[in-house]
């Protein structure tokens, strides 16, 4: 086989491999993005097609009262080209929320679609994190910390208790007790003590004003019946 023949078969075998490339992108559909970026530029096209009729209904309009009555079939006409324009219209606006209700749904799917692929690449890496746990081994790691908790506790409680000898708390309290009562007779043998002496008599020349005194008052009684 001459070098042209196998060129030819060559380019004959690359082109046949792009048109089935092509085939099969065309077999299986657009992506959602694609459909969902086609529908956007027509409902820009829609959108402004709707803006031109609408303007050229106000012409229509305008060109319509200009001739009136005087040139009425001119009028005529341009009143038929606004209800042309009118059901055009009207065509637009329904064909516009068919569009908006299939992109809306698209885009939808399509964020679903997103979701439960993240939601399913979760679960796998979920899958794959238990895979490497085996219960029986995190059961013995918690009896491990467990004991460990036990066995710090127990060693605070060993460092926080006091050291060096234990006294029994009730002796020390009856010792006390012993040292009040001591201390309440010291302060009883304190206080002054009651004279064994005698007070002393009322003195000589008190007691002979007194006799006077009594003396006087026995004259006075004296006279007293006397005079009756």
């Amino acid at each position: 086989m001459s070098k042209i023949s196998k060129l030819f078969k060559g380019s004959s075998s690359s082109n046949s491999s792009s048109s089935s490339k092509s085939k099969h992108r065309s077999r299986g559909g657009p992506s959602p993005q694609e459909a969902i970026h086609k529908l956007r530029e027509t409902e820009e096209m829609l959108t402004k097609k709707q803006a031109y009729l609408e303007q050229r209904i106000q012409q229509e309009i305008a060109t319509a009262k200009k001739h009136g009555t005087k040139n009425k079939k001119a009028a005529l006409q341009a009143l038929k080209r606004k209800k042309r324009y009118e059901q055009q219209l009207t065509q637009i606006d329904g064909t516009l929320s068919t569009i908006e209700f299939q992109r809306e749904a698209l885009e939808n799917s399509h964020t679903n679609t997103e979701v439960l692929k993240n939601m399913g690449y979760a679960a796998q890496a979920m899958k794959k994190v238990h895979e490497s746990l085996d219960i029986n081994n995190i059961e013995d790691m918690m009896l491990d910390i467990g004991e460990q908790q036990d066995l710090a506790k127990e060693i605070s409680e060993a460092i926080s208790g006091p050291i060096g000898e234990a006294f029994d708390e009730d002796e020390l309290l009856a010792e006390l007790a012993e040292l009040e009562e001591e201390e309440l007779e010291d302060a009883m043998g304190e206080l002054p003590s009651v004279p064994a002496s005698k007070l002393p008599s009322a003195r000589p020349g008190q007691r002979t004003s007194s006799r006077r005194k009594v003396e006087e008052e026995d004259d006075m009684r004296m006279l007293a019946s006397w005079g009756t």
